[in-house]
């Protein structure tokens, strides 16, 4: 059984860079289909930030674009590297794992990460 784990996260003033991390408990034969990050801020619905599709580019949402940069940096681990933060960036971040295989296999939610920045 596959499980994701996040790490990173945390408090920075404005201008500043936070590095999130979503790394995959074991490498299956099918590899990821995709990866994806979403945020939600307090009383507010969750929002797509960015997602890797294996064999296909990389996308961001227009609010991250040039900030926020998602990297397959490992075999197992998926980073997102998150530069002049703004106090609008604020919420907890959440990566969602698609393994490869089987056909229709239901994607793994890491736990959520909490990222704070002040004004």
């Amino acid at each position: 059984e596959i499980r994701v784990v996040q790490s990173g996260g945390g408090s920075v003033q404005a201008g500043g860079s936070l590095r999130l991390s979503c790394t995959a408990s074991e490498h299956s034969y099918c590899d990821y289909k995709s990866v994806t990050w979403y945020r939600q801020a307090p009383g507010k619905s969750r929002e797509f930030v960015s997602s890797i599709v294996k064999y296909y580019r990389t996308t961001y949402a227009d609010p991250v674009k040039g900030r926020f940069t998602l990297s397959h940096s490992s075999k197992n681990t998926f980073d997102l590297q998150m530069d002049s933060l703004k106090p609008e960036d604020t919420g907890t971040y959440s990566c969602r794992y698609e393994p490869g295989c089987p056909v229709g296999a239901t994607a793994i939610w890491g736990q959520g990460t909490q990222v704070t920045v002040s004004s």
